[in-house]
């Protein structure tokens, strides 16, 4: 028994060693740093609510077998159309917000669309083609936003340059812009009674659902302790300390904001047990098999790239809209969206054809602790804050790069196990 356990243990440190190595990575820099704990805690906080929308957007073509889905930055500029006509109208507050997700629904639509049918002309190759595709994107988005817009299509003047086309560089979202902290801003509450009112409300569910016999005796029990063991972990007081205020500040979430990501959450499991999201998993399994049996691949895929690309659009505007950013940077707020995406949710475990909520959450919960950590880090150990940003870029670029070897390696043991099979035979 005990070989069994260590042979779990060794197969999982392998195949999740880049978030295990993450993971030490993280208590390490937050160590070295000798930031404040509550500060550490309320930064992190913040940024899951900014990115974990954007992360998730992946994990329906990752399911779909069409890798890493950089092209979410085209998503992320349909958004950002959005936002400038919200502007440029004097939209304010929620209806502001819900128009700039109603311009980006059928503009993301669109470019997924054109996306996914391109992407299927270049099969095996899809994540190298969408991050392709999210460059090309970028220089359309250039000439639309500085000679189009202001030019051919007109805008009012406080949101193009005065004297010239184009759109102003940075755009104010606060003030009488009234974007700024739309939705987060709608109604806030102590990260720790959140906590406590979720675990509760995770357990009542596991125990309506197993009295109804919808879920085992085993999945339950596991449920229910997971949230007690999470709950009791929060009230050892040095880390009850860190969240409730003493010392610093008590730290709170947006509750809506937090609605909408586990909308997200929901909608990502349960299309998967719809005969759409079963379609998913086909042809991300094995295309061949899948056309086989009458599924339409090519259909599948593209729709998989067009849900994709919506929902970078809707996360891009609760990007934009979250607490500590308050300004639009016209040129350049896309412009890392499908790189860091697309590591954070690397770290979390996923790879090129697998990925899970979970997943998606934990690797945004990992990246952005470095990202936290970083510079505070690198000036202890180097006296260099500037170093902390060379380590942040080649963490992005490396991991995804960890990622794309791992797979191409599987693939070739896979290969190469299923002809010694065959062989066998």
């Amino acid at each position: 028994m005990t070989k069994g356990i260590g042979t779990r243990v060794l197969d999982n440190l392998k195949k999740y060693a880049v978030t295990w190595l993450f993971l030490c990575l993280c208590v390490f820099f937050v160590i070295v740093s000798g930031l404040d704990m509550n500060y550490v805690a309320s930064q992190l906080l913040l940024r899951l609510n900014r990115n974990a929308f954007i992360v998730m957007a992946l994990i329906i073509p990752i399911v779909a077998g069409m890798g890493i889905n950089f092209s979410i930055t085209i998503g992320a500029m349909a958004a950002q159309i959005g936002l400038l006509l919200t502007i440029n109208w004097g939209i304010q507050g929620v209806p502001g917000i819900l128009l700039a997700a109603g311009i980006t629904l059928p503009l993301a639509s669109l470019f997924g669309f054109l996306i996914g049918s391109l992407l299927n002309k270049m099969k095996g190759q899809e994540t190298i083609g969408s991050l392709i595709l999210g460059y090309f994107a970028n220089g359309a988005y250039q000439l639309l936003f500085l000679f189009i817009f202001g030019s051919i299509i007109p805008l009012n003047s406080n949101v193009t340059i005065v004297g010239a086309s184009g759109v102003q560089n940075t755009l104010n979202l606060t003030g009488e812009v009234g974007l700024y902290t739309a939705v987060d801003g709608i109604m806030k509450i102590d990260f720790l009674t959140a906590l406590y009112v979720l675990a509760g409300c995770v357990t009542l569910l596991n125990l309506v659902l197993y009295l109804f016999k919808k879920v085992s005796l085993k999945r339950m029990l596991v449920s229910v302790i997971a949230s007690a063991v999470i709950v009791g972990i929060f009230l050892i007081p040095p880390i009850h300390k860190v969240f409730d205020g003493t010392g610093g500040r008590s730290i709170q979430i947006p509750l809506v904001t937090w609605i909408i990501i586990g909308a997200l959450c929901l909608f990502n499991s349960v299309i998967m047990r719809t005969r759409l999201g079963q379609k998913f998993r086909a042809v991300g399994q094995n295309q061949t098999v899948a056309n086989a049996s009458g599924i339409n691949v090519n259909r599948t895929r593209v729709i998989a790239i067009m849900i994709s690309t919506v929902l970078a659009g809707w996360g891009q505007i609760l990007f934009m809209q979250s607490e500590g950013i308050g300004t639009f940077q016209t040129y350049a707020a896309h412009e890392q969206v499908g790189l860091y995406a697309g590591a954070a949710i690397l770290v979390g475990g996923a790879s090129i054809d697998r990925a899970t909520n979970l997943q998606a959450l934990l690797g945004t919960f990992l990246f952005h602790s470095l990202f936290i950590t970083a510079q505070a880090a690198a000036s202890n150990l180097f006296g260099d804050s500037v170093v902390g940003e060379y380590f942040r870029a080649f963490l992005s670029y490396g991991v995804i790069a960890v990622a794309l070897i791992l797979y191409a390696w599987r693939s070739i043991q896979q290969k190469k196990s299923n002809l010694l099979q065959q062989a066998g035979r």
